[in-house]
């Protein structure tokens, strides 16, 4: 993957594919700690103790149509390479919880990509799931989710093509003025 924004689609449509009704994606990032998170929550299927042992290993998928996962082991490698991490919780049943930590100073870190794309086409593309997307950054917070955005759209639903464009610009207008106030 070549940023972080694609490791996001990327776990979250595992999260999809999981059956997950309510998915969690946050982002924080702290430039004088040092450190940026991305932690995405689910209340899909989980995975049980055996599976999630293997589930950094690319051998290891769910899927039929294929014998490798990528994903996982991906953000995993792209994390340790920064001097970061990767851990994972899941209980069958329940859900799953990943976070990668990855070091922004180091030079083999990624950038951050076209997460307001990212989280609109998510959001966009998955009415029947509330997804909440929280982005932090040196104390300033931004957040949005689902069910709020379909509120304010009233009786436009919000998979019509026309709320994509909407969503990405409501996004990233905010996550720029938080990142410009975190300047001043």
């Amino acid at each position: 993957m070549k940023d972080l924004s694609l490791h996001i689609l990327d776990i979250v449509q595992n999260s999809v594919v999981a059956l997950a009704t309510s998915i969690q994606i946050t982002i924080e990032k702290n430039l004088q700690k040092d450190f940026i998170t991305l932690t995405i929550s689910d209340n899909g299927k989980g995975m049980d103790k055996a599976f999630l042992e293997r589930v950094t290993d690319p051998f290891t998928t769910t899927r039929t149509t294929r014998k490798v996962g990528l994903g996982i082991p991906l953000l995993k490698l792209n994390a340790e390479r920064t001097g970061g991490n990767l851990a994972i919780q899941s209980e069958l049943g329940k859900g799953t919880i990943i976070k990668a930590t990855l070091i922004p100073s180091n030079i083999d870190c990624l950038p951050m990509g076209d997460v307001a794309g990212t989280i609109s086409l998510l959001i966009c593309s998955n009415p029947t799931i509330n997804i909440e997307f929280t982005y932090m950054e040196d104390k300033k917070e931004y957040s949005i989710c689902t069910r709020d955005i379909q509120e304010s759209l009233e009786d436009v639903s919000i998979d019509n093509a026309a709320v994509y464009p909407l969503v990405k610009e409501l996004i990233q207008s905010n996550l720029e003025e938080l990142q410009i106030r975190n300047l001043g």
